[in-house]
């Protein structure tokens, strides 16, 4: 082979290399700070105050309640007993940051779900988790109704809205 094209063969592996270094350190990037939210979205969805309550046990899945929530509490997992208060405004629940309710649960991503509100009922929407998002057995692709008393499960956590 000529010197010339073992040179170019150096260089286009040098450029392969570098591609695969400069991917590498974004996905960690991404992992560890999550994707930026726009300026709006972070200014609407200032952290509610968590209150503390007593854990509770895990109860037998139940018939959903009539009424309208209140509140959207975690039932079950490390952060059991926090509640956020519900308004007109989106609920993101994940390990980041700007997360309304931080969930200190492995298998949860930064940005896993959001709680929303169309006025007459309240949906539940998976943003690109890793581990899914899910209400009983079944796993949700698509924001999903959501009543009293739905069990939401998004890795160890358990949450549901409640009056």
């Amino acid at each position: 082979m000529s010197e010339l094209t073992l040179t170019l063969i150096k260089f286009g592996f040098l450029v392969v290399l570098w591609i695969f270094v400069l991917s590498a350190i974004s996905v960690i990037r991404t992992d560890i700070f999550g994707t930026k939210a726009p300026a709006s979205a972070t200014a609407r969805s200032a952290r509610p105050a968590a209150t503390k309550k007593k854990p509770e046990k895990p109860r037998k899945p139940r018939k959903p309640q009539r009424g309208v929530p209140r509140v959207l509490s975690i039932i079950s997992g490390p952060n059991a007993g926090q509640s956020v208060p519900l308004g007109t405004q989106p609920i993101v629940l994940g390990r980041g940051t700007d997360a309304a309710i931080r969930l200190d649960d492995d298998y949860v991503s930064t940005r896993h779900a959001r709680f929303a509100t169309n006025g007459a009922e309240w949906f539940v929407e998976d943003i690109g988790s890793t581990n899914g998002t899910f209400i009983g057995s079944q796993r949700i692709t698509s924001p999903t109704p959501i009543g009293l008393g739905v069990q939401v499960r998004m890795g160890k956590t358990i949450v549901e809205l409640r009056k």
